[in-house]
């Protein structure tokens, strides 16, 4: 990670700074509505969520301790082997800076350590600086599966880790 940055396995404290990073990136791309995770209702305790070995959060710290940025990675039952990149999302004061691709480097090394043998992830048109990244690390572009919770998504990728 670059200089000054902290990366570190989410806690319980971190649920209210995270909540509400997710909730403000989605809200900025005309995204809070339903069929997001905007609406779910674990947003509000992620940290109950993640922490097993096959679900893991990880934020990323400025050096004031502000949260500027998190990704996870949880199974995804209906891809043999595969982990479901989870909600990477950065401060707008950290976006432009290619902590996205590190965050990225970062979750897939998490998931072959944890056994996994590809990452699938679902966005949406409107996170368009994502796809661009997404697209660029060697994500390619799959038709939906049925088995997707948030309905307004609707751009799906995989790639073999």
């Amino acid at each position: 990670m670059k200089k000054n940055i902290k990366c570190r396995e989410m806690q319980e404290t971190d649920n209210v700074a995270v909540a509400a990073l997710v909730r403000d990136n989605l809200k900025k791309h005309k995204l809070d509505i339903p069929g997001t995770v905007y609406f779910d209702e674990g947003l509000d305790r992620l940290s109950e969520y993640y922490g097993t070995d096959e679900r893991k959060y990880f934020v990323l710290e400025d050096d004031y301790g502000q949260i500027i940025g998190g990704i996870g990675f949880a199974r995804f039952e209906s891809m043999k082997d595969t982990a479901e990149l989870q909600k990477l999302y950065l401060k707008e004061s950290a976006k432009g800076s290619g902590l996205g691709y590190e965050l990225l480097d970062f979750i897939e090394n998490q998931m072959r350590e944890a056994g996994f043998k590809a990452s699938y992830l679902e966005t949406h048109n409107n996170l368009q600086a994502a796809i661009h990244i997404y697209e660029k690390s060697g994500y390619k572009e799959i038709e939906r599966p049925k088995e997707v919770v948030h309905s307004t998504m609707n751009r799906f990728f995989r790639k073999e880790l």
